[in-house]
């Protein structure tokens, strides 16, 4: 079987039927009541009457169907029999990914990466590990910077202008918290998630704190853990470990938080391009979260996976983004949404550098600027539109 799971409305179907019908594969969604109420019902049946080879859509509002998929692919291990989509990360239960091991290849998509969004190669990842950014010039972006942040990648809220995104990413939260959320998981309290995935947004690129997130619930800590691990199964947030090594024990071992897209972030913050740009802590943080996202989305084809993680140590070292590639490269990545860039910015990329050993490769400074400037061998400020412009 292969998992192709991601958030809603990021494009899983439209892939699956573009690569599946095709091949003659048939279509069935779990977004139809009465085909859920059915499989409900009679898992084993249902499952035996599948033809040959099947698509089914929002496999994560019937959990209880995978037993007896498991047991059909027991019976006939031809590869690529079921093609599941999936708008929650099941593989997070940890039974069901146990009994899934051998038979399932899960594939995440991400909304659209900026390179997508202008029909070009992401090959910025490569450049990244070869340390070989050409002196070439780009475009400062300026204001537009704030506009790709605000625009996000989902493609339906591309597709509109920008005066309706505000109202399609609300919109889209609602639909999220009313229909997948009372498929996973019961809660009492539905009317919290939105307003938690609200603080969140503001708290985007910074350290986690659960004291802030539940300050201004009535409920206790427990209860909003439960609830950002319900958001990061919907794919809406995510969580950015520390990298570190057993022997330096001063490194602080916090994770970070970033929304799963920044068009989401600004809409849940109601704030449009004019008003980021103006205020430049939000353009920071949002930034930051930015180029994760692009980073995590183009490492998602790359043949090789990539590892992502933070640095910080106890003496205010830090790196934004640390990327592994195997287990002998390792690049790290620091944002700053200035126009500017000075050889301090450098400072906790030289301790990453120092504390990686052989296993580095290059570290970089991502600015809104329109050159390409080394400040050492493996050290380069790189613009920001050298994520998705060819040069």
């Amino acid at each position: 079987m292969v998992l192709l799971h991601g958030p809603r409305q990021s494009g899983k179907t439209s892939l699956a039927r573009a690569v599946a019908e095709p091949a003659g594969y048939g279509y069935l969604s779990f977004d139809d009541d009465n085909l859920l109420a059915a499989a409900r019902t009679d898992p084993v049946g249902f499952v035996a009457d599948l033809p040959p080879r099947m698509v089914l859509d929002e496999i994560q509002r019937i959990p209880e169907i995978f037993t007896s998929l498991k047991a059909s692919v027991d019976k006939d291990r031809r590869p690529g029999r079921f093609l599941l989509t999936g708008s929650a990360n099941v593989l997070l239960l940890p039974a069901l990914a146990d009994s899934l091991a051998g038979r399932l290849e899960a594939q995440r998509l991400h909304p659209l990466a900026q390179c997508e969004i202008e029909r070009r190669p992401g090959t910025f990842l490569h450049k990244l590990f070869g340390g070989r950014f050409a002196p070439a010039r780009h475009q400062r972006l300026g204001l537009a910077l704030a506009q790709r942040i605000v625009a996000g990648g989902y493609p339906a809220a591309l597709a509109r202008s920008e005066n309706r995104r505000r109202a399609w990413y609300q919109a889209y939260v609602q639909a999220l918290v009313q229909r997948d959320v009372r498929d996973l998981a019961r809660i009492s309290a539905l009317d919290a998630l939105p307003r938690l995935l609200e603080f969140a947004a503001a708290q985007t690129a910074r350290l986690f704190n659960l004291s802030e997130l539940a300050g201004p619930f009535q409920l206790s800590r427990p209860t909003i853990r439960d609830y950002l691990i319900l958001l990061e199964r919907l794919f809406l947030l995510e969580t950015l470990p520390p990298w570190h090594l057993r022997q330096l024990p001063r490194l602080v071992k916090t994770p970070k938080i970033h929304l799963g897209d920044t068009g989401l972030a600004c809409a849940l913050l109601r704030v449009d391009a004019a008003e980021v740009y103006q205020d430049r802590t939000l353009l920071g943080q949002l930034a930051e979260t930015f180029v994760f996202q692009e980073l995590r989305r183009q490492a998602s084809w790359q043949p090789q996976p990539v590892a992502f993680h933070h640095f910080r140590d106890r003496d205010d070292h830090e790196v934004d983004i640390v990327l592994e590639r195997g287990p002998q490269e390792l690049a790290g990545v620091e944002v700053k949404a200035s126009s500017t860039v000075r050889e301090a910015d450098f400072r906790g990329l030289r301790k990453l550098r120092e504390v990686a050993g052989p296993r580095w490769r290059c570290g970089i400074v991502m600015y809104d600027g329109d050159a390409v400037l080394r400040f050492g061998p493996d050290l380069l400020a790189v613009p920001m539109a050298a994520l998705w412009e060819a040069a």
